[in-house]
């Protein structure tokens, strides 16, 4: 008994010590965009504390992952369609021309490809590539996004890598398929304005994936090992989504939310059952959700919408019963919040920073800092890294009057959010990745 205490209390320890230095899906090991890790860089421009920079194959936003001594990307290949009309300036103000460069420009081409590709961590040399041609017809997109925009995930075991065209494909750390499949031909075309957006989620031994699309609204849990249906939770036609779904721990067990088109779900993920609603209709739910100390903190997203805390646990229309507290106004079109020791920190595509004391929501700081912010911040150290699409990181120390402690220039477009791993942060612009700060 001793011995097994002994072998439970090492591989507890192995694994609480292997999941720190992992950043294995956008925002990070609890999906919170937030770290424990100490010492992280503070300072860095094109030319200094850059460790290493790699030129990806193709082009996209979606976010680096970091797990072991890989770094995985993925992007497109083919200029694909562009949607005609008026696009979106996501990018507003007086720096809207940084960000108006359409994706596609440095890969253009009839034949659309998607890539995921493989980096050592420590020196960023390309381990290996696999392309997966795209199937079907194509979502028209905007200016600054295209079909790769949905990151990857990894458990360690497999990588999972998921495109707009409905194809996902699971393969090993030495980038051989496991397994692949196409949801858009096998359940219903992925139809949805601008493109899909949504990044698989992992919860135990399922891969859930949202598909809330013109022609059908679903759920979906895979299991992670073959790709095999595990259960699907039909949610009405009509439906649009562009966020990841998001796992908290419940009062009577785990529940995963959605932000949508037409509400805040909740469902069981193990089974698929519903549990809860809350919220209205929303042009654009793209923003995902966090959670510290059992309270969820979201956002809706879009045009100053809605930021709200609820608290899990409920049943049915839970608006009078678990809201915390709401604001009407205020949030990022496009990114998400993150938590950071009692405040909420959230940037906007105008340049507005705020903070708002996370158990009333009240704004106790805001200040306009020339940027464009699609990314989602991230939080360690006692620092908040926003990532601006002008190129720039701004660095702020965290707390009640925070302060910028640095504004980091890179030269390039950033959209992607950042992975923070062993000390070290990596930031993906259109087409290449950087790693910064010491090697670990």
């Amino acid at each position: 008994m001793n011995s097994l205490r002994i072998a439970l209390i090492l591989a507890l320890a192995s694994v609480a010590s292997g999941s720190a230095a992992n950043w294995p899906q956008w925002r990070g090991p609890a999906g919170n965009g937030s770290t424990d890790e100490k010492n992280l860089p503070e300072r860095w421009s094109a030319t200094d504390n850059v460790t290493w920079k790699a030129e990806l194959a193709g082009e996209g936003v979606s976010s680096p992952i970091v797990y072991g001594d890989r770094v995985f990307v993925t992007s497109q290949l083919g200029s694909g369609v562009r949607k005609p009309g008026n696009h979106p300036l996501l990018a507003q103000g007086a720096n809207a021309t940084a960000g108006e460069r359409a994706l596609g420009g440095r890969h253009a081409g009839d034949k659309t490809t998607f890539v995921v590709e493989a980096f050592n961590r420590r020196d960023g040399r390309k381990q290996w590539e696999y392309r997966l041609d795209a199937v079907g017809p194509l979502a028209g997109v905007h200016e600054k996004h295209n079909l790769a925009s949905p990151s990857p995930v990894t458990d360690g075991q497999l990588v999972y890598a998921w495109f707009g065209t409905g194809q996902i494909v699971a393969l090993d750390m030495s980038g051989k398929v496991a397994w692949q499949r196409h949801l858009g031909q096998e359940n219903s075309p992925f139809e949805i304005n601008w493109g899909h957006a949504s990044s698989p989620t992992l919860f135990e031994d399922s891969l859930i994936l949202l598909c809330d699309h013109s022609p059908a609204s679903y759920l979906l849990a895979v299991d992670k090992r073959t790709g095999k249906d595990k259960w699907k939770t039909d949610r009405g036609r009509g439906r649009s989504s562009y966020t990841t779904p998001f796992v908290v721990s419940g009062p009577s067990g785990p529940e995963l939310i959605v932000n949508s088109s037409e509400r805040v779900d909740a469902y069981n993920p193990a089974t698929g059952a519903f549990l809860w609603h809350v919220g209205g209709p929303n042009q654009f739910p793209i923003p995902v959700p966090t959670f510290h100390d059992g309270i969820v903190y979201m956002s809706r997203g879009y045009r100053s919408g809605p930021y709200l805390a609820i608290r899990p646990g409920g049943r049915g229309d839970i608006s009078t019963s678990h809201v915390v507290w709401q604001m009407n106004t205020g949030a990022p079109y496009i990114s998400s919040l993150v938590y950071d020791s009692g405040f909420l920190y959230m940037a906007n595509d105008v340049g507005a920073i705020t903070v708002v004391d996370a158990k009333s929501g009240e704004k106790v700081w805001q200040e306009r800092v020339d940027g464009i912010f699609s990314a989602s911040p991230v939080a360690g150290d006692g620092k908040i890294y926003f990532v601006s699409e002008t190129g720039e990181t701004i660095v702020l120390r965290s707390g009640r009057e925070p302060r910028i402690i640095a504004r980091n220039d890179l030269g390039e477009r950033l959209i992607a959010s950042p992975a923070i791993s062993d000390g070290q942060i990596f930031l993906r612009s259109d087409d290449k990745v950087f790693c910064i700060g010491r090697r670990p």
